[in-house]
C-alpha cells in the first residue's frame, strides 16, 4: 500500500514540476514563445493554473497520507514495561564489562585493558606454511 502511494506520489511530483515550469513567468521561462499553438495565452494560464492547483491538491493530500501511513504502524511504548536485555554475549564477540564492585566506571575499564601485543621493529616478511 505505501509502495503504491509513494509511485503515485512521485508522479505527481514530476508533473507538478513540468508544469510549474511550463508556465510563462515575467522573465519568460519555459513557457516562452509566441502565441503558435492550439489554444490562446489567456486559455493557456488558465489551464496551467488549475492543472498546478490539482497537483499541488495531490501532493498535499498524498503526502499527509504517507505521513499518517508512516505513524499509523509506530506504536510508542513505555521504557518501564520492558525486560531487560540479557548480556550473555554482545555482538561483535568482544567480553561484557563486568560493573564495579567498588569504584567508579573509569576504576572498571582500567581494570579490564589488557596490554596489546608489542609492535614489530621493523618490517616482516610473511611465513609459509
Amino acid at each position: 500500500m505505501q509502495t503504491v502511494v509513494i509511485v503515485l506520489h512521485l508522479m505527481i511530483v514530476s508533473a507538478l514540476t513540468v508544469v510549474v515550469l511550463l508556465q510563462k513567468s515575467e522573465g519568460g521561462g519555459l513557457g516562452m514563445g509566441g502565441g503558435a499553438g492550439f489554444m490562446s495565452s489567456r486559455g493557456t494560464a488558465n489551464l496551467l493554473t488549475r492543472t498546478t492547483a490539482f497537483l499541488a491538491a495531490g501532493f498535499f493530500v498524498t503526502s499527509l497520507f504517507l505521513s499518517w501511513l508512516a505513524g499509523y504502524e509506530h506504536k510508542p511504548g513505555s521504557i518501564l514495561d520492558t525486560a531487560p536485555v540479557s548480556q550473555s554475549q554482545p555482538a561483535g564477540g568482544a567480553t561484557p564489562v563486568a560493573p564495579p564492585a567498588s569504584g567508579g566506571l573509569l576504576d572498571s575499564l582500567k581494570q579490564s585493558e589488557q596490554p596489546a601485543a608489542p609492535a614489530p621493529a621493523g618490517p616482516q616478511a610473511p611465513r609459509s606454511q
